[in-house]
């Protein structure tokens, strides 16, 4: 399978999982509005998912997946089944001794991540409880980072991009028919939501097992202290833990950037971590279905043609990466940046999302659009030092952005409020990059191909001429105050977003644009 076809799989499925999220966030908005309990429920969701990204998703898929492709290459699967083996025997170790003491200290957690909740005394109480019935999440999530590594680099990319779906349709039935059960019984309705998260991380790490036992993959866990010392002592292992020292450190930037983040909100008006957290879901859509797809198909080709010291190889992949970003993320940002009211009223003004959450929402998205072009980057940037197990520069590239970032917090806050932290967020982003970019020229690891030049005035050409249509649309129909039905202003949006889609790529041909050089990798 081509690498086209490869990420165009992982983004088909990716965008299930967005548009099942999406449907999830917009009954979570109509249920429950943006109120105190709702910004406890996010602030409790984060703190799992925060450690997620910090040892599943983030430090541990860093270093796990060069070494277990490395290892593949040079010494061939029976070596490569005992590392698996001997990793997850130290990772189910760790899970254990991380969820118990997550549990017992949530209500530090709650106030590390949000203390601005105490205004709202059942607010901070609701997101400790939720807090505790959902730290276990990450012991789940961890394993299905395991096996989505392991997955990826047998090519194997379906089951891993498919699964998050089931954790949002866990939570939709949480929403739907948990949360009016809880009421009748005289329990908060938003405690349902808790429970579908438990839910949906038990699905998706029931999906992996078929999928690893087909390949010969599961893994087998040491639950002796003997097989604990022999996991800790073997060289696999110690090279995934030595490299994610660095990864983890890197990650914790990013995710300390969020909890900043979240803490200053939880200060501001009531809602803001709530306006933040619907406008970044809707800025999953471009950054998963670009950014993490390429991310995932790119991160084990990489550190295969490392590990054969292929140098064309690489840059030649990293090239290809490149130039799908600019191709598709320029757009998304104009996007962003011109039609986000519109977007926001469309998919999440109902029940009690009034008029007032659209535009402190489209504000926060605004914002995050600034940067779109850089948080895409990053993820094919990133796995262009990962593959080569360095993970020390990109590390201290995001300790710098982390305090460029809060200078500019310094800066917006006062004046853009919630807004400000999410443009912060996004001209970091561009910083971090552009440094990633400079990095990789500098030693030589990437070698741009010609013809970049006439590409990007390509796409900045089609990109003006998207911007004047979107501008347009979203000055000529009042999408707020809208005064047809839902249905008619959900048509209205479809036929504009695929419009503006035909008139982008439709330029691009007009220019000249070869399309069919992105499908041929």
């Amino acid at each position: 399978m081509s690498l086209f076809k490869s990420a165009s799989l992982v983004s088909l499925l990716t965008l299930a999982s967005r548009i099942t999220g999406l449907v999830r966030e917009l009954l979570v908005a109509a249920t429950f509005g943006a109120s105190a309990l709702t910004d406890a429920f996010n602030v409790a969701f984060r703190i799992p998912n925060l450690l997620r990204r910090l040892f599943a998703e983030g430090a541990f898929s860093q270093a796990f997946v060069p070494v277990l492709a490395g290892t593949r290459e040079k010494e061939g699967d029976e070596a490569t089944k005992a590392l698996i083996d001997q990793i997850a025997t130290v990772l189910a170790w760790a899970l254990l001794v991380t969820c118990v003491l997550g549990v017992l200290g949530a209500p530090v957690l709650v106030y590390a991540m949000a203390a601005g909740l105490q205004q709202s005394p059942q607010g901070f109480e609701a997101a400790v409880v939720m807090t505790r019935w959902m730290f276990p999440y990450i012991g789940f999530m961890s394993f299905v980072a395991l096996a989505a590594g392991i997955l990826n680099t047998w090519k194997r990319f379906a089951v891993p991009a498919a699964t998050p779906v089931l954790l949002n349709v866990a939570m939709i039935a949480a929403a739907w028919f948990g949360a009016p059960w809880f009421a009748s019984l005289g329990i908060e309705p938003m405690y349902a939501m808790a429970g579908g998260v438990m839910l949906g991380g038990l699905l998706q790490l029931g999906v992996q097992v078929p999928a690893l036992r087909r390949i010969g993959l599961w893994p087998r866990v040491g639950l002796s202290w003997a097989a604990l010392k022999a996991a800790w002592a073997h060289p696999g292992t110690r090279r995934v833990t030595t490299l994610m020292g660095p990864a983890l450190l890197g990650v914790s930037v990013a995710q300390l950037s969020l909890l900043i983040n979240t803490q200053i909100a939880s200060h501001l008006a009531v809602g803001s971590v709530s306006w933040l957290t619907y406008a970044d879901r809707l800025m999953e859509f471009p950054t998963a279905l670009l950014g993490v797809a390429l991310g995932v198909v790119l991160l084990p080709q990489l550190a295969a043609a490392q590990a054969a010291s292929d140098s064309d190889r690489y840059s030649a992949l990293l090239d290809w990466g490149l130039r799908l970003v600019v191709l598709l993320a320029v757009p998304c940002a104009v996007a962003l940046l011109t039609f986000a009211q519109p977007l926001v009223a469309v998919l999440y003004q109902y029940g009690k999302f009034g008029a007032g959450d659209v535009r402190q929402t489209a504000l926060a998205l605004m914002g995050y659009g600034t940067g779109l072009i850089g948080l895409i980057a990053i993820k094919v940037l990133a796995p262009g030092f990962y593959a080569c197990q360095d993970i020390r520069t990109p590390v201290k590239i995001a300790i710098g952005v982390l305090v460029l970032t809060q200078v500019l917090n310094l800066v917006l806050v006062p004046h853009l409020a919630h807004a400000g932290l999410a443009l912060a967020i996004g001209l970091g982003a561009l910083v971090n990059a552009t440094l990633l970019l400079v990095g990789l020229r500098r030693r030589g690891a990437y070698r741009p191909a010609p013809g970049w030049t006439r590409f990007l005035l390509q796409v900045l050409a089609a990109s003006a001429l998207l911007a004047v249509l979107l501008t347009w649309l979203t000055n000529q129909i009042n999408w707020v105050a809208f005064g047809g039905g839902a249905l008619t202003r959900v048509g209205l949006l479809a036929v504009s977003v695929v419009a503006a889609a035909a008139l982008y790529f439709g330029a691009l041909v007009v220019s000249g644009l070869n399309l069919r050089q992105f499908v041929r990798q």
